[in-house]
């Protein structure tokens, strides 16, 4: 059976669901998956009025029970008429926002679809709602009960996590500690086996202050706290490397010589990621139960409703969810039949 690919419809008022139809218009996607869109027949309508893209068909499905595999499917999530009010900040926003998430969520425990992609949201938006967290990661990972998940922004060049998200920079410092980063980089070690299938990864570490500190002149923290994690790592046969100096390792390409790289902080990660891939990236939470993934933008009010917004993040987010379940079902397949195997008696092994 193909994956039941889950996809969110963002904010009503943003581009979500224009690149969102463009994306699934692609023929390649119902090759590999049967998408499943949760939202409403009538958000939809509105904004392929926008997108222009004639051969967007779907199946209505009433519940995920009712997916047809293969065809772009679409779960009417709520009924009522949605005021949208293009390339604003509302609370219908937000609200319609959280209905779609809920609702692929509670399918995804439930067993009805396997992985997920979720359009982008409005942290004002979702303020309007109190939704109480800063965004999709944050709350995915409350609702999974997955307290150890990291956010990994993946392109063909680079995979970087973030060791903190969307707190203020002041607050970095103090969030950062040698058990939180050690159990990152052991998160880490074991996504990219099992997810993206690499034997031995190789995982680098970058400091968080100017020239990681320089010994201690410019701070304690990679003495004291990001050194010591990474050693205790190495013990248990993790392969890292780190602290590095931020400026230095992403100016001379050093990032290319590792499968992952942690970053401290927000930008630290995320403005040398969009240098290199602003338009295909892909944001990727690791640790979950099930594969998670978004393009690597926002809700793009200032080109909403022009038909301007590229779908290629999106498109990309698609093939990376598909590509991360079938690597993860693969090797959890082969743990399963190993473990089968040796509990075998030795003599039927030998027979």
């Amino acid at each position: 059976m193909k994956i039941r690919l889950g996809i969110t419809i963002g904010d009503v008022n943003g581009i979500g669901p224009e690149i969102l139809i463009k994306a699934v218009s692609d023929p390649r996607i119902t090759d590999i998956c049967t998408p499943v869109i949760y939202a409403s027949a009538k958000v939809i309508s509105y904004h392929r009025n926008i997108a222009k893209v004639d051969n967007f068909l779907y199946n209505t499905a009433s519940s995920g029970d009712r997916i047809v595999e293969g065809k772009i499917n679409l779960i009417n999530c709520w009924t009522e008429n949605v005021s949208i009010n293009i390339g604003t900040a509302t609370m219908e926003g937000g609200k319609y926002a959280k209905i779609s998430l809920d609702s692929a969520l509670f399918d995804l425990k439930e067993g009805k679809i396997d992985a997920l992609v979720t359009a982008p949201i409005n942290k004002k938006a979702m303020s309007l709602i109190d939704f109480g967290y800063k965004g999709h990661t944050d709350y995915i990972s409350s609702f999974t009960n997955s307290p150890g998940s990291l956010m990994i922004m993946i392109n063909e060049d680079l995979k970087v996590a973030l060791q903190t998200h969307h707190i203020p920079l002041s607050e970095v410092s103090k969030s950062i500690t040698k058990e939180k980063i050690l159990e990152s980089i052991e998160s880490l070690n074991q996504i990219l086996i099992r997810d993206f299938d690499k034997e031995r990864p190789l995982i680098a570490i970058l400091g968080l202050n100017p020239h990681a500190g320089d010994e201690g002149v410019i701070g304690n923290e990679e003495v004291e706290i990001i050194l010591p994690a990474i050693e205790e790592a190495k013990k248990k046969g993790i392969f890292v490397n780190g602290p590095f100096p931020s400026d230095s390792f992403w100016g001379t390409l050093e990032f290319k010589k590792y499968d992952v790289v942690l970053a401290m902080y927000h930008d630290q990660a995320l403005i040398p990621f969009k240098l290199l891939a602003f338009v295909d990236g892909v944001n990727f939470t690791g640790g979950l139960p099930f594969v998670r993934t978004s393009p690597d933008h926002g809700t793009g009010y200032d080109i909403v409703g022009k038909n301007i917004a590229s779908h290629e993040s999106f498109l990309n987010a698609i093939f990376t969810a598909v590509n991360i379940t079938r690597n993860r079902m693969e090797y959890d397949e082969s743990r399963k039949n190993a473990l089968i195997k040796r509990a075998k008696p030795s003599e039927e092994i030998d027979e």
